[in-house]
């Protein structure tokens, strides 16, 4: 076990001490007020952070007008009716000590989302906008820049009187901030543009701007990309001497990573991308500059203590895993490492709830994030027997859920060990914080007394059904087996991974794309293999979030793996597949093991039966109920254990 004491050292920033070095990442919530104020439940979910033991919290980006914020619900900073709310934010979350920062923006620019303006953004030069670029965006004029600096300073002053302890500008991912910034998007020649210099001045014009505001002893962050990984994009290089600008120009502190909406899968790593993905622009940044580095990217407890050990950076920032465990720190502090409840980086309910269905954030393994209040965990004073059936996510989070609220629990899975389908997975290298996520639910069902059946299979006359007095039914999926002559030549997708032994011979191919099939040919491809996949649709993965797709179709493209997209699989043989192309014209591939892949359908017999005997007592939950990823199943676990009467 390591020790993790020295993530638990204060540390200056400028004359504010932070507790410790542990930083809960800048990221939107998109539930603030139509009127800029932010909601309750922003302030419930920032309290949970502190409370955990984080010892700086840094806010979503708050744009300075509404205008300018372009219909993102984070909140704005135009009037001071927005104060007495930021006020309670604020102190809910230093009565744990927890340094608060409010994070200003000017905004996206190119970057915004298309249904979120009505007329075309602004940026320093007139480029095409990011997710339209028929729409071509207004350059901002000197008169424009100067009103912005006006409204920079306004927005400060507001946010010091609600009482933030420091502030963060916004100048990542190619924001409008980072547009002014970088030759790619600046092709202006006046004086914000033309030379590094030069296109730094709006940067650094809004840190005077700021200071003027706040004073001296306020402590003004500066959130940059150092890299943007796409041709034409800023390198570190590039980046370091702009660093020396802003240490120049007052900045206190410096939070760097990399990325930009060119390569949006490093502004939202997915698993793809691995351990502290955006660590190696650190040790640059630290020879080039003396204030303090934050950084984040990926971060396990474990490569945090090795970033501070290293000396290259002073913080180290957690995202997603704080909002999977907001416990996190304390925990640590505890000798806990083992009960830290996983980020699975899946992007599916914290940035994927707020761009695919415009809602606010939440979490695939943590169905409280978010909603704090509103989805609470109560204990009972008469504990009923409860059946669960089933241990996969689903069941394993509705044993947990219902076991904390201290119901008796008994779990009964028929095989040998738990996990289902998520244990299945998780035998890629890329797939380890799954596979953490199958170990921790092991442990919190022993912690919480679940009494966990294991080679145990239940009917509907099983008698501890009968003795239940409630039951849930979480018995997944299974492999669809559509009627394709030769199917029986062919493996499917779980024994891929439950027997890796059955994957004959150096030639693979998967007859379906889905994301189980990608992610298993990638593994087999990065092993060497020679992989191919056939799908009948026009792209593979087709429902799985366009920010991981960002990281794994290049991955799958690197390692050799061949994608027949548009293909009909008409027959599996011993030695390959035939396929017809939408031209009618056939193909063989040849292979030397077949994976069935054409998806899942719900294993929901015995859950129907159950329901036929039980129905008043029985809640069928997971994929026996409808087919859906993680955050399906657990929510699904989690929402049947807490309304048990």
């Amino acid at each position: 076990m390591l020790n993790y004491d020295l993530l638990f050292t204060p540390f200056k920033i400028g004359k504010m001490e932070v507790k410790n070095r542990i930083v809960l990442s800048p990221m939107g919530l998109n539930c603030a007020h139509p009127d800029g104020t932010i909601a309750d439940d922003e302030i419930y979910y920032f309290e949970e952070r502190a409370r955990g033991g984080t010892g700086l919290i840094i806010m979503g980006c708050q744009f300075i007008t509404k205008d300018l914020a372009q219909g993102s619900l984070e909140g704005y900073l135009d009037s001071t009716h927005v104060i007495p709310q930021l006020t309670n934010l604020c102190e809910s979350v230093q009565k744990y000590g927890t340094k608060i920062v409010a994070q200003l923006s000017c905004g996206t620019g190119k970057n915004a989302f298309a249904n979120m303006y009505d007329d075309p953004p602004v940026s320093a030069s007139p480029i095409p906008s990011m997710f339209n670029p028929d729409v071509i965006c207004r350059e901002l004029s000197v008169e424009d820049i100067k009103k912005i600096m006006e409204q920079f300073a306004f927005s400060a002053k507001l946010v010091k009187d609600a009482g933030f302890d420091a502030i963060e500008v916004h100048a990542h991912a190619g924001y409008l901030v980072d547009q002014f910034m970088s030759a790619v998007w600046n092709k202006r020649q006046d004086e914000y543009g033309g030379t590094p210099e030069k296109r730094m001045r709006f940067a650094v014009e809004i840190v005077q701007a700021i200071r003027g505001a706040v004073g001296p002893d306020m402590p003004i962050l500066f959130r940059i990309a150092c890299k943007h990984h796409f041709e034409g994009g800023r390198t570190l290089e590039e980046t370091l001497p702009l660093l020396k600008i802003l240490e120049k120009a007052g900045v206190d502190a410096l939070d760097i990573d990399s990325g930009s909406y060119e390569n949006i899968e490093y502004i939202f790593p997915p698993a793809y991308l691995g351990d502290a993905c955006m660590e190696d622009v650190c040790e640059g940044a630290r020879k080039a500059v003396s204030i303090p580095l934050m950084n984040s990217g990926n971060h396990t407890p474990e490569t945090a203590l090795r970033l501070i050990e290293s000396g290259n950076a002073d913080f180290v920032m957690f995202g997603r895993p704080l909002i999977a465990d907001p416990y996190l720190p304390n925990k640590l502090m505890q000798g806990r490492r083992e009960d830290v409840r996983p980020c699975i980086r899946c992007n599916e309910d914290c940035i994927g709830r707020i761009i695919t269905r415009l809602t606010k954030i939440s979490c695939s393994v943590n169905p409280l994030a978010g909603f704090e209040k509103r989805f609470s965990v109560e204990r009972v004073n008469e504990p009923k027997k409860i059946a669960v059936v089933g241990g996969g996510p689903a069941g394993c989070e509705a044993a947990r859920t219902a076991a904390i609220r201290g119901f008796n629990v008994s779990l009964y899975e028929k095989g040998d060990v738990l996990g289902g389908q998520l244990r299945a997975a998780t035998t890629a290298d890329f797939k380890s914080q799954l596979r953490k996520l199958v170990d921790w639910y092991e442990r919190q069902l022993k912690l919480w007394g679940v009494n966990v059946h294991l080679n145990t299979e239940i009917s509907a006359d099983s008698p501890q059904l009968e003795e239940a007095e409630a039951i849930i039914v979480a018995t997944g999926a299974t492999p669809l087996k559509p009627d394709i002559m030769g199917l029986e030549n062919a493996i499917d997708i779980i024994t891929t991974h439950t027997h890796p032994e059955k994957l004959k011979g150096d030639k693979i191919v998967y007859c379906g794309g889905g994301l189980s099939a990608c992610d298993s040919a990638l593994e087999n491809a990065l092993m060497g293999k020679k992989v191919a996949i056939i799908e009948m649709l026009d792209e593979v993965a087709a429902n799985d979030h366009f920010i991981n797709k960002a990281a794994l179709l290049p991955m799958l493209r690197n390692n050799g793996v061949e994608l027949y997209t548009g293909h009909k699989v008409l027959e599996i043989t011993n030695n390959g597949v035939r396929a017809r192309k939408k031209d009618g014209t056939e193909v063989v591939i040849e292979a030397d093991t077949v994976v069935s892949a054409f998806g899942m359908e719900p294993n929901d017999r015995l859950a129907r039966e159950i329901d036929a005997k039980y129905h008043n007592k029985t809640r069928i939950v997971g994929d026996c109920a409808r087919i859906g990823k993680v955050g399906t199943a657990v929510r699904d676990g989690f929402f049947a254990a807490i309304t048990i009467q």
